[in-house]
This record gives C-alpha cells, structure tokens and sequence, in this order.
C-alpha cells in the first residue's frame, strides 16, 4: 500500500544541526575567522599561552576529579576500609 511506503518515509530521523550544510558552513566561516585573527594577533596570543597553561591547571584539578569520594549510596559516617558497613558483619580481623 501507497499508505505504509509514506510512513517508513516519517520514521526516519534528521542528522541533526551539526550534520547539515548551515553547520559546515559556520565551521567553515569560524576557521577563516580563527585564523585571520590569529595572523594578525599572533603576539597577543603567545603572550598569553603562559596565563591559559596556568588557567588550565585548576580547571584540569576541578573537572578531573570531579568522581573521586562522591558516592551517593549506602553510605554510613563512620564506615571506612577498616570498619564494616554493615553493622551485623565483625571485621576480617575479628573472632566470630
């Protein structure tokens, strides 16, 4: 039926904004920009490559360890790699 073959047609999805042609098209327009403005402002840019490579440690440290001791479960206050997390279970270390 003419009806079915028009609706496969619907069920496709777009490729969305940064496959279309608009989207080339800006990257396109900012590459010729990006290098127009680094010819002319090379010295500007040098000068600041120490103060971004300074810039990029504190950010490295906030976005790098951004999982590290945030466990959001059963976790109780005094549990730690010696104590159990549960309270019915003795230590390794202890006699039953």
């Amino acid at each position: 039926m003419n009806h079915d073959q028009n609706h496969d047609r619907h069920d496709v999805e777009p490729g969305g904004f940064w496959r279309s042609r608009y989207a080339i098209g800006l990257l396109v327009l900012g590459a010729i920009a990006a290098y127009f403005l680094l010819r002319e402002h090379r010295a500007h840019v040098f000068g600041a490559l120490p103060y971004l490579l300074l810039l990029a440690c504190p950010l490295m440290h906030l976005f790098m360890h951004h999982g590290h001791g945030h466990h959001h479960g059963n976790h109780r206050p005094g549990a730690g790699p010696g104590r159990p997390d549960r309270p019915d279970q003795p230590d390794q270390g202890e006699p039953s």
